[in-house]
Parts: structure tokens; sequence; C-alpha cells
């Protein structure tokens, strides 16, 4: 469990160790130089905390101690993960850090201005005794004479909110993480450019990026209505690709397990599969999935998934682990 900067309620214990419990049943266990766990998380509105154990009805924001210390060990279970929605306010993120311990450290953007990039950063959180950083952190823009060059039907702007490009050492291996957060809009068709674009940049980079023997993932929420859809062709028209049984795995509390087909593919885990000619993918990739909490979190309050969306999230985090030896 993780180290507390203060006791946990003994009302709370409980339900906190059915978590734990249902954590190590559900995901892979942290190996060190035998696997990487990648995760990504869109944390709704991760910004203000109300600071007490519990938030009452008439208090603002709902997410409180309770919910953090929840999201804080889920989070732990994963070597690194690209959280969306932590918003300019820090106070969720700077207390998460401290529930993580001092083996955890971040990176992040600043704040994307303007009313599309709705006040969020994009992070990377990640356990220091399993990953460095090495060297390249950035945010990816599209060069102004290359925004009708991209594609015919891609962007004409810059990105609502900057995709970031964070780069990671383990094992011997060295990967970069691009994790964005697309433009929801008034319909698909007003996504569509922008995952096309990220589309055709990251096929464009990757190719560069894979010569110097670097792995490429994008992930993050890209507000993908439908597998196989229009966007979801968008997403895969220049090679990226997702692993099979993540194909299978519901994104969002508001899935209908009595009805896959219609359920929201908003968040994914993607990387470019060995070519003939390009290098390899050298990370080998072995299962991933995503995590329902709706079980083992907040019970005893008796709240509604909306309820329970804004404390914790109306995202599940999406994980994949791949062996490094």
């Amino acid at each position: 469990m993780l180290q507390l900067t203060e006791p946990v309620p003994i009302e709370y214990m409980e339900e906190y160790q059915l978590l734990s419990a249902e954590l190590d049943a559900k995901l892979p266990d942290k190996a060190l130089d035998k696997n990487l766990i990648i995760a990504t998380w869109n944390l709704r509105a991760f910004g203000d905390l109300y600071d007490n154990w519990v938030a009452g009805a008439n208090d603002t924001p709902k997410r409180d101690n309770q919910s953090l210390m929840c999201i804080a060990e889920i989070v732990s279970r994963f070597d690194v993960i690209a959280i969306q929605e932590v918003k300019g306010n820090l106070r969720c993120l700077r207390h998460m850090l401290k529930l993580l311990g001092p083996n955890w450290s971040f990176s992040m953007t600043d704040v994307t201005r303007g009313r599309p990039g709705n006040d969020e950063r994009m992070a990377c959180l990640f356990d220091t005794r399993k990953l460095q950083l090495s060297g390249l952190a950035g945010e990816l823009v599209v060069p102004a004479e290359k925004l009708n060059e991209i594609a015919p039907d891609a962007l004409t702007r810059q990105f609502a909110r900057t995709p970031y490009a964070v780069s990671f050492r383990t094992s011997g291996h060295t990967f970069i993480l691009i994790t964005l957060h697309v433009i929801y809009g008034e319909d698909a068709a007003a996504r569509k450019p922008e995952v096309k674009a990220i589309a055709e940049w990251l096929a464009e980079w990757a190719h560069d990026i894979n010569a110097w023997d670097h792995n490429l993932i994008a992930l993050g929420d890209f507000n993908i209505d439908r597998h196989d859809d229009e966007l979801y062709q968008a997403f895969t028209s220049t090679g990226l690709r997702t692993p099979n049984d993540l194909n299978e795995v519901p994104r969002t509390l508001f899935s209908d397990p009595d009805h896959p087909n219609l359920n929201k593919f908003y968040d994914q885990i993607a990387w470019f599969p060995q070519v003939e000619g390009e290098p390899a993918f050298s990370l080998k990739y072995n299962r991933g999935g995503s995590f329902d909490f709706t079980k083992v979190v907040l019970m005893s309050r008796g709240l509604t998934k909306q309820g329970l969306s804004w404390r914790i999230s109306d995202h599940y985090p999406l994980w994949v682990e791949f062996l490094v030896r």
C-alpha cells in the first residue's frame, strides 16, 4: 500500500483494502528488469481538491482526500502513466505525488491557452525505480507551411490541446510517449482533422525517431466513438496499430456491457509495428486492458455513476504491459 501522509480513518480502510486486492488480481505485478507497464488515464477535471476526507453534497470541488487516495493507489500500479485533463490548478497533482512518495516524478506541459484548450495540461508520471527521463520533452507543433500539406482533410490550425512527447529509458530500451487529448467538438466530423493530423505527424516523425532506435507510442483520449468508424480509420490510416485485446475492453463508466458495439472507444494506446525496411519496435507486447474501479471505490457513499465520475473519473485507466527481458 501507499505510505499516506496521515492515517487513513478506520471507516475507509476496508474499501481501500478491497481496491488494493482488486488491483492485485486484475493488473500485472511491476517487476524490475522484467516488464514495463504503461497506462493512460483521462482524469476528469483533475485540478482542485476538497481538503477533507469526504466532500459533502454541497461542497465544491467534489474530489476529496478519500477519492484522491483511491486514484493514487491505482496510479501506483503502473510504471508510467499519461494523464489528460490536468487543470491549471495543480492541487490534486501535488497531493497525489505526496501520496505516491519520493520514488515518483513527473513531466508536464503548461496550460493550453484559449477556450478550446479548456485550461488543461498533459502530464506523464513515472516511477523512478524503473524509468529515467532520456532527454526529450516537448510539445508537437505543426509548422505553418505544413498545415495544409499533412492531408487534404487534415488540420487548418494548431492542435486545440498540444500533444506532448516525453522520452524514457528502462532496462536497455528507450521509448517516447506522445500523449494527447483530441478536441471533442460538436460531432465526429469536427474531431477528424486533429485525429488525421496526429496520425500523419507521428508517421513522419516515427521514421526519423526509429532510426535512432527509439520506440514511439501514442496514447491518450482520441475521442473515437466506435472501433472501425471514420475516426478510427483516420487514426490508423498511417500504420498505427492497437493490440487486439484492447479492442475488447470498456473505456468509460458509461459503457454498456449488453451493447458493447455502442460503447465509446475514446482512449487508445498504439504504436507502429515492424514494417519491412523499417527499424523494429523493440518492446515485446504481452497484454493489456482497462481497470473498472466502480465496484471497489467509494462504495459506501451510494453514488451515481455521474457522481463517481467527478470524484474519480468518467474514464477507466487503459494499460499495456511489455516484456523487457
